[in-house]
């Protein structure tokens, strides 16, 4: 009789655990999904970052000109809406405007032109 007790006492602890872990392996698989989407998400935005930093090394990211083209696209609106709102005639503003590219020109000319002052091109003397 006591073997029979042993033996009951075993198949209902067996029970017991498979049905445990049985409940325990559904909320595991749950739970594996989300750590398997975040790994994911991860490993995307380091990959990301990865591209982005190996573009800047190799000289292959300008985010200077995307600043550029900004400045002059404001810089075209704003020549356009002022010569729309301008108290002059359309003739004395073209003819203002031509003069000051010219004097801007002939200033750029004059600057790349001209040599540095004091570097002789030599070290030390």
């Amino acid at each position: 009789m006591g073997r029979h007790k042993e033996k009951l006492l075993w198949n209902v602890l067996l029970g017991s655990s498979v049905y445990l872990l049985d409940s325990l392996r559904e909320r595991l698989s749950g739970n594996l999904d989300d750590v398997k989407e975040r790994a994911r998400d991860t490993y995307d935005t380091a990959t990301d970052r990865v591209s982005r930093a190996t573009d800047v090394i190799r000289g292959e990211d300008h985010p200077g000109l995307g600043t550029a083209a900004a400045i002059l696209i404001g810089v075209g609106i704003g020549v356009g809406v002022g010569m729309l709102l301008a108290p002059a005639s359309g003739e004395e503003t073209r003819s203002n405007l031509a003069e000051k590219v010219q004097d801007f020109g002939s200033k750029i000319r004059s600057r790349a032109s001209s040599e540095p002052t004091g570097a002789t091109g030599t070290y030390g003397e």
